[in-house]
């Protein structure tokens, strides 16, 4: 009989390693090279004793965390500003304040949020530095709504899209054009002021317009593409009538397109990506490594439909264990990226839950094998957990509590599940938010 807890713990520790290595606060302070005051940082310098301050602004899951690391690199230097989070990790910075507000859904307090951001970006000249700090998240956090449509009505497009399944692309491509801060329109609304923004990638291939949704990067996309997204889903009809005007507008040319490449407003602005996922599927390799299990990265773009990528994720695991994969035994499948959920029931979980719940009939006839996924962030949905570990005996162990594995995925309800089995991985917010890590631990 295999031995299930120790796999587990070999799991959660490389998790664990993973997450350390993308710790956003460490990554913040290497990204940020003070001499003196010379500050170094994505290839520019800047004197600080010729800098009047330096505001900090910022949105994501991490970025109170990056704002505590800069503040302590800036020791001695003028610094204010204002960074959104979805839950404040303490102590936190002092001088830049932290506003908890609402996600995936954006609530009142992120539109203040966002409209402070603004005013602070107005406000800056030429003689001040702009830092701002973006982690995942950030969208959803300041939700800076155009005039004429309102945050609820704002919610409602980010809830069609969000139940139809849309990637963090499509749903970022039309959020943008509602918003007054995203898809490079923060760096618009603070020119000429210098802006240098600290990335932290959620997003595979680390696109700058997708990143919270690039509020200091070009944006590629245009009024005319948020138009055929909607369509595509068949939204556009079930729109707000206020929000699908102004978007018909904006094809026509009626309102202004967000900057694109080459627009002089971006001309002052340096984005530097200081994390992302590869960085902690590099450290889960290594962390395996020195544990004594032979590692297999299976990949670092690991996307689609959660329900539907656990099952391929189920199939290699049965071919390791037939011995046709791993390097080696006892092994360890490593994988990372993001993938999504269609929402067909009104259940609690989040995607690493539901990926790990469609894995509990796979791994019913399969001995000897432990799954952990989990997002780095520390928070899978709207839930208090990470994700969740499965094993060969989750079928058997839920059916002895009268849980019906088969009809929570069908209402999308993971979380109760794991957490009336114990199975769920709990490790607060981490201070970071590099995407989600899945492991296999092969004895």
């Amino acid at each position: 009989m295999a031995d299930l807890a120790g796999l587990r713990r070999s799991a959660r520790q490389i998790l664990d390693a993973a997450i350390a290595a993308g710790e956003a606060g460490r990554l913040t302070r290497r990204a940020l090279q003070r001499e003196g005051p010379r500050l170094r940082v994505g290839g520019r310098v800047f004197d600080l004793g010729r800098v009047r301050r330096v505001v900090i602004v910022g949105a994501g899951k991490a970025s109170g965390t990056m704002a505590e690391a800069a503040e302590a690199v800036l020791d001695g230097v003028p610094v204010e500003g204002v960074v959104a989070v979805k839950e404040r990790r303490y102590p936190g910075p002092r001088r830049v304040r932290v506003v908890e507000a609402g996600h995936p859904l954006p609530d009142a307090r992120g539109e203040a949020a966002g409209e402070e951001i603004l005013r602070l970006a107005r406000d800056a000249g030429p003689d001040d530095l702009i830092l701002c700090l973006v982690s995942g998240g950030g969208s959803a956090l300041t939700p800076s709504p155009v005039p004429g449509v309102t945050l609820a009505e704002k919610q409602a497009v980010t809830r069609l899209l969000l139940e139809c399944g849309a990637t963090i692309n499509e749903l970022n491509a039309v959020r943008k054009h509602f918003s007054r801060l995203k898809g490079g329109q923060l760096a618009r609304a603070a020119h000429p002021a210098p802006v240098v923004a600290l990335l932290l990638s959620d997003v595979i291939g680390d696109p700058l317009d997708v990143i919270a949704s690039g509020p200091t990067a070009p944006d590629p996309t245009t009024f005319d593409d948020a138009l055929e997204i909607l369509d595509r889903f068949g939204l556009r009809a079930r729109l707000p009538p206020s929000a699908r005007a102004h978007l018909e507008a904006g094809a026509r040319g009626e309102v202004e397109e967000t900057p694109k490449p080459g627009d002089p407003v971006l001309a002052g602005v340096t984005n530097v990506v200081i994390g992302n996922n590869g960085l902690v599927l590099d450290a889960a390799v290594e962390e395996a490594r020195r544990i004594g299990l032979a590692p297999l990265l299976l990949t670092r773009r690991l996307h689609g439909e959660a329900r539907e990528v656990a099952r391929v994720f189920a199939a290699l695991l049965d071919e390791t264990a037939r011995g046709g994969l791993a390097p080696g035994r006892p092994a360890c499948l490593i994988a990372g990226g993001e993938t999504t959920v269609t929402l067909r029931g009104r259940g609690t979980g989040g995607r690493c839950q539901e990926f790990a719940l469609a894995l509990v009939p796979e791994l019913a006839t399969m001995r000897g094998v432990v799954v952990l996924a989990a997002g780095t962030d520390g928070s899978d949905g709207p839930t208090d957990a990470a994700g969740a570990f499965v094993d060969p005996t989750t079928l058997e162990r839920a059916r002895g509590k009268g849980l019906d594995v088969r009809r929570a995925l069908a209402e999308n309800d993971s979380h109760p599940i794991f957490a009336v089995l114990g199975d769920l991985v709990v490790t607060g917010p981490t201070g970071s938010n590099l995407m989600d890590v899945y492991l296999a631990v092969i004895d």
